[in-house]
């Protein structure tokens, strides 16, 4: 068997010395190929946390399993992804995302370019197989599996949830006890990733730097455009960039009052750059806000399929209803566009600046706008 390319990342010769006996060969052997992998995922610029996470469920099938990878088998898979569903009820998505991981890993340690397969024969008379096919694990066939329970706000629930999060602050405050800055904060926040339609992370990663005028809009002031630097990311790839218009007239206000009012209280404000500064740290975590926007949806008995990514679901929602174009909300939502502006091609004359060069005025009831829609063809996207 071919012992593998020594040099390439997560090869079993960088991680397990040649002709040196181990004391545990099996636990050894098990953990280099942990290590090894991480190291690959690595090179393919994988995030850490995908890495631990994945590590997490080869070890989880592991030890169910009770057996190393080279005494794996599919039946031994077809065991313990049942257990998953059946017994303990995780939903489909999970379930294939834990197959997903043991299948990758197999198809680590049985490619002979880094060397496992050999190590693991000369050392136990056994290699590693692929357990993971296409009849014992679930194909992803529908782009969208989200919990049918996740939905969007309707405007009164809404309406609801904000004004308990602003009655919390109230409450906190008027009974002289600590948390209202925090409460004061975390309903800003809400309001915030409403108001421009973030994910949890795009949310907490925001800084005040983040925020700017829209020339074509400037009774928005200082909070025209919300630049969002933590989008979601394509597998390997930095987190997307993209840039979103303000388009409720109310969300400067929320803005204004928490960054010039309220923000400097926080004891981390000055030494940070975050927009939310937590109590005691630069910033606050990815989960606090939908902890809290949790803590209030129980509090006002809503739906439990209501979290915080149906702030975005609802901002969404609440703009087609309310008549926006919807090639605008798409570009405003785009992942793979991250579209601020839309011009002409170069060679079409016209200052883009003094507003000649731009398309026709949007169709979306607000006349300072610039509109992606445009029957010529050399109108084009600017990032």
């Amino acid at each position: 068997m071919a012992v593998g390319r020594d040099g390439t990342p997560g090869s079993a010769g960088l991680h397990l010395a040649a002709g040196v006996p181990l004391l545990h060969p099996g636990e050894q052997v098990f953990a280099a190929m942990l290590e090894g992998w991480r190291a690959q995922q690595l090179a393919r610029n994988l995030a850490l946390a995908t890495a631990g996470r994945r590590e997490a469920m080869v070890r989880a099938f592991a030890a169910h399993a009770d057996a190393f990878p080279w005494q794996w088998g599919p039946g031994m898979l077809d065991e313990w992804l049942g257990e998953l569903r059946g017994i303990k009820g995780l939903r489909r998505s999970t379930v294939r995302s834990y197959a997903s991981s043991v299948s990758a890993f197999c198809r680590y340690v049985t490619d002979p370019a880094y060397g496992w397969p050999g190590q693991c024969q000369a050392r136990f008379g056994s290699h590693p197989v692929q357990v993971a096919h296409e009849w014992n694990t679930a194909v992803h066939v529908q782009q969208d599996e989200a919990d049918p329970r996740k939905r969007a706000f309707t405007l009164n629930e809404l309406q609801a949830l904000f004004d308990h999060a602003d009655a919390q602050v109230s409450r906190v405050r008027g009974a002289g006890r600590k948390g209202w800055l925090p409460a004061f904060r975390d309903a800003a926040a809400l309001k915030v990733a409403y108001g421009f339609g973030l994910r949890r992370t795009e949310a907490a990663m925001l800084d005040v730097a983040d925020l700017g005028p829209n020339p074509h809009a400037l009774d928005f002031g200082e909070f025209g455009v919300c630049q969002v630097r933590f989008g979601k990311a394509m597998k390997g790839s930095p987190p997307k960039h993209r840039s979103v218009l303000t388009v409720w007239e109310w969300v400067p206000q929320v803005l204004a009052q928490w960054i010039g009012e309220a923000r400097p209280l926080m004891p981390s404000a000055a030494e940070s750059a975050a927009l939310w500064p937590s109590e005691r740290g630069p910033r606050i975590g990815s989960g606090t806000l939908h902890k809290r926007l949790c803590e209030y949806r129980d509090a006002l008995g809503l739906d439990e399929g209501l979290d915080l990514h149906s702030l975005r679901r609802s901002y969404v929602t609440h703009l087609i209803e309310a008549g926006w174009d919807p090639l605008f909300v798409q570009l405003l939502l785009s992942p793979s566009e991250g579209v601020h502006d839309v011009r002409h091609e170069a060679e079409t004359s016209g200052n883009l600046r003094a507003g000649s060069g731009y398309l026709r005025s949007s169709v979306t009831q607000i006349t300072r706008r610039f509109d992606a829609c445009s029957a010529r063809g050399d109108a084009c996207l600017v990032a």
